[in-house]
């Protein structure tokens, strides 16, 4: 296709269609700023899976503005004839299959990722060895907190290469585990016990959602793994923290021994 073809394809934009250019920009724009701006107030007045739904709104709507607008816009510029279309689509495919394939690919992943929601606004997950808290969902990039407060534009296309591991895949329920290494001499029944009222007895916990202890046999000694859910996900450090802390307290006050570092090769 030669360049005055190509250049048939357009209108002749005069004041009137800029005008109107510029209005559905403007509106798209605000639509799409006052839901990134009102939708997290709203869903931090609400709790659990309400939040989490309110949150993953967001993306979806600005996806759902984008496409929007695209298709007002595009009759403004090029004539909707069947040969029209057509033609525009080729040249923009190939354009885009040269020049930005990569763009591209992050973009349909991410249509991918708002349909098939293996990460939500509120999720904790881990994807290509990074951990944190989803808190923005972009057409390119999925933004993640780290426990360390850092963070990560990670692009849509990882859901391609790398398995995501999701820890509370949008509710409220993120399991927890405070692991302690003791001596094989160690009575079990009464470590067990003890966790067991540890967790409990925490602030953090939520109490419908079981509290499990499990035993490992390991060359070293025995490993205990205290696991149990917080009533918030963004609670899980503290938990974890108030776990260990009181649970190795507990054990000492018990005279229970622990397994010595040089001895204890953990993986």
């Amino acid at each position: 296709m030669d360049t005055q073809k190509i250049s048939d394809l357009f209108k002749t934009v005069d004041s009137n269609a800029a005008l109107q250019v510029v209005t559905i920009i403007l509106i798209a724009w605000l639509i799409v700023f006052l839901s990134q701006r009102l939708l997290p107030r709203l869903a931090n007045l609400l709790h659990s899976k309400q939040r989490l739904y309110t949150l993953a709104l967001i993306p979806l709507i600005r996806l759902v503005v984008v496409i929007v607008a695209l298709v007002m816009l595009v009759p403004i510029f090029i004539e909707p004839t069947l040969k029209n279309m057509v033609a525009a689509l080729g040249a923009l495919g190939l354009a885009i299959g040269f020049a930005i394939k990569d763009y591209v690919s992050s973009l349909i992943a991410g249509v991918v990722a708002i349909h098939e929601m293996p990460y939500r606004p509120g999720d904790w997950v881990t994807i290509d060895g990074v951990y944190g808290e989803v808190t923005h969902i972009g057409l390119r990039t999925v933004e993640l907190v780290t426990p360390d407060d850092t963070v990560v534009a990670m692009p849509h296309e990882k859901i391609w290469q790398h398995a995501v591991l999701n820890a509370n895949n949008g509710g409220p329920s993120l399991m927890c585990v405070a692991e302690f290494f003791l001596t094989p001499e160690s009575d079990g029944l009464v470590v067990k016990e003890a966790l067991e009222q540890i967790a409990l007895t925490s602030p953090y916990l939520q109490i419908h959602k079981p509290v499990v202890v499990t035993v490992n046999d390991e060359p070293w000694g025995t490993r205990y793994r205290l696991k149990a859910y917080p009533v918030d996900p963004r609670q899980q450090f503290k938990f974890i923290t108030d776990l260990s802390l009181r649970g190795k307290q507990r054990l000492l006050d018990l005279k229970i021994e622990f397994a010595k570092v040089e001895t204890a090769k953990v993986n």
